[in-house]
């Protein structure tokens, strides 16, 4: 049979566009299902907007080939669309003796990961940059920035409409059923409910990924990972900002840990920690506060009391629990699930922002190959 399109993307966040371009580009008929009234209303509306270059992430996993490949794509495009961003630079800081050793050990990982731009530093070579900075050593990854997210996203989808794509929004995914020779028949809902038969699909939908995945027949079950809510909130400096580089302290089990940005427009935060929590909640708790002056003034002392004000919160798809290792991403082809046609992805939280340009090339590669 016939079908009406060939490339369906479930979801219009960071990587769901980026996929739905990469289709897009290779002259496939691409729609993008959002549930939301507008593009970009999820996880990728809610994070550090860094561009990452790669530095812990396991030799040879998806986070690391997809950030460090991503990352060049990234500046690539931003500065081909004149969107701004910034490539500041991130100190990375050890501010005890005893965290060095971790942190020669983040310098090693990050040669293995082919990242460019990292310069060990003793702690006078960093202060020399940053003199408001405590730190005993520290590593300067020249290759990170911040960027606008929002803007990104926005010329995301102007690319796809300009390769004659089309992101439908308000209209959610409500599921999906193979045919017979290849190919589907994807159900949406809303208002304008309706079937729409395309050759492939893919899952983008962040949080809601798995439940995307669970309504696809023949999907196996038991090849849905659970999913973990991973929330982090934020806080803001009032006053001027101390550091013109990113400032990260060394990684927490699950997480990069609470770090400094400077953003694009001279604002300075805090963020994001960890919690786990049962349902979506974005809400910051001023009391959080105290946890964050005792983790930055580990790296910032001169950090006031009453500085700090409740900002914003994230909420991360982690395929890991409490004290659990945190995985790789996961890209689900047919060859883990058995569905022809089908990439499904789950557990795309950090570095997924500044990898979102090769994880759609990827998908597309292997999908459409």
């Amino acid at each position: 049979m016939a079908l009406e399109t060939d490339a369906i993307i479930v979801g219009a966040g960071a990587v769901g566009l980026a996929t739905a371009r990469a289709f897009a580009r290779r002259g496939h008929e691409t729609i993008v299902l959002e549930a939301a009234t507008k593009i970009a209303q999820g996880i990728s509306s809610r994070n550090s907007e860094v561009i990452h270059g790669g530095l812990y992430y396991p030799t040879g996993s998806l986070k690391a080939r997809l950030c460090v490949a991503g990352r060049l794509m990234l500046y690539a495009f931003l500065e081909h669309h004149h969107l701004p961003h910034e490539k500041c630079g991130k100190l990375v800081v050890a501010t005890e003796p005893h965290e060095i050793e971790r942190l020669d050990a983040i310098l090693d990982q990050a040669k293995a990961n082919q990242v460019g731009g990292m310069r060990r530093l003793s702690g006078a070579e960093a202060r020399a940059l940053e003199p408001e900075l405590r730190a005993e050593a520290a590593l300067l990854s020249e290759e990170s920035g911040v960027m606008d997210a929002h803007a990104y996203m926005d010329a995301l989808a102007g690319e796809i409409a300009g390769h004659g794509g089309a992101i439908a929004v308000n209209t959610p995914f409500a599921g999906a059923t193979p045919l017979t020779g290849g190919g589907f028949v994807v159900r949406t809902g809303g208002e304008h409910a309706t079937e729409v038969t395309t050759r492939y699909l893919v899952i983008a939908a962040g949080l809601g990924a798995q439940a995307a995945a669970a309504m696809i027949e023949t999907m196996p079950a038991e090849r849905i990972p659970p999913l973990h809510y991973g929330k982090g909130v934020y806080f803001t400096l009032s006053g001027k900002a101390p550091f013109s580089r990113l400032v990260y302290p060394l990684p927490i089990p699950g997480a990069l840990g609470t770090h400094y940005r400077r953003d694009l427009g001279g604002q300075a935060r805090f963020g994001p920690d960890l919690a786990f929590v049962e349902a979506e909640d974005y809400t910051v708790d001023p009391a959080r506060a105290q946890a964050f002056y005792a983790t930055a003034r580990r790296f910032w002392p001169s950090l006031p009391d009453g500085g700090l004000m409740p900002d914003y919160a994230g909420i991360r798809p982690k395929l890991h629990g409490p004290g659990e290792p945190q995985p790789d991403f996961r890209m689900d082809g047919p060859e883990s699930h058995g569905v022809a046609g089908l990439m499904a992805l789950f557990g795309i939280e950090s570095p997924g922002l500044t990898a979102s340009l090769a994880i759609g090339e990827t998908v597309a590669e292997r999908l459409s190959a």
